[in-house]
């Protein structure tokens, strides 16, 4: 017993002094990782480097003094935790079928975040941000995320409009002036009166804004502003057009947290 409770004496000691070894800048960091934690095992040294504004070197001397090797030594530590952590319970309790569901919805997440392009967040934050209003046009599907985009912009006080019936799209499509801008969702980028209305507002020279997954598709060549994330060719309904709108509400969230974080500054 007193040789247990000294020791947890001893490594509380040791512990105050690297706290007290620590510089400023040394302190900052720490504290730093400390409240990001979540982000920095996906980050290399140079990339914390500029994301916390110090040098290399002070991170190194940093994880020195905090009992790692170095960096490299934290890191490793870091996402061997995360892996026995509960985020990955699921997967460990889960038979193969099961995993390989959660999988694909991981796959469809992690492409959709590499697919993205920061100067194509800014530029639609900006569009947005200058339109008169926002028409935003989505079928099927789709249609619930253009709702929920729709209720977002209103909470930010832009005049936003939905338009999901299918003649209606083609007819206010004709109507809309060039100080607006039109959001498409469309998951297959193919569905022939979105299509037909982006081809209207091409002439028109509106900006159009545009989520599909279908890089190739027609309406993605209409596109000012391309977000463009990844569908799993895997599907548990084959008998129905219910494939997984995931990346489009993945990036449409994206955009609208952005947005907020972008104006209020």
């Amino acid at each position: 017993m007193v040789g247990y409770i000294m020791k947890n004496v001893y490594t509380f000691l040791k512990e105050e002094i690297m706290e007290k070894k620590l510089s400023s800048a040394e302190h900052y960091l720490w504290g730093l990782i400390q409240n990001h934690i979540d982000q920095i095992g996906d980050m290399s040294i140079v990339k914390l480097s500029e994301y916390a504004n110090v040098s290399t070197a002070t991170i190194v001397r940093t994880m020195k003094k905090k009992g790692y090797s170095g960096y490299t030594d934290f890191r490793h530590e870091l996402l061997s935790k995360e892996k026995n952590g509960p985020k990955y319970n699921i997967l460990r309790q889960a038979d193969s079928v099961i995993r390989s569901v959660i999988m694909k919805n991981e796959t469809e997440l992690n492409n959709t975040l590499k697919n993205l392009e920061i100067d194509v967040i800014e530029d639609a934050i900006h569009q947005i941000q200058n339109a008169k209003m926002v028409y935003i046009f989505a079928r099927g599907l789709s249609e619930s995320i253009g709702h929920e985009l729709q209720m977002k912009l209103q909470l930010v006080d832009k005049y936003t409009e939905l338009q999901t019936d299918p003649n209606i799209i083609k007819t206010v499509a004709k109507k809309i002036p060039t100080n607006c801008v039109a959001i498409f969702i469309s998951l297959n980028g193919k569905t022939p009166e979105l299509v037909e209305a982006a081809k209207t507002l091409e002439k028109k020279e509106v900006t159009k804004i545009v989520f599909t997954t279908n890089l190739s598709s027609s309406i993605a060549t209409l596109a000012d502003l391309l977000f463009c994330g990844f569908k799993s060719e895997t599907t548990y309904f084959p008998d129905y057009e219910v494939r997984s709108r995931l990346p489009l509400q993945i990036m449409t969230r994206i955009l609208m947290d952005s947005y907020v974080v972008r104006t209020k500054k």
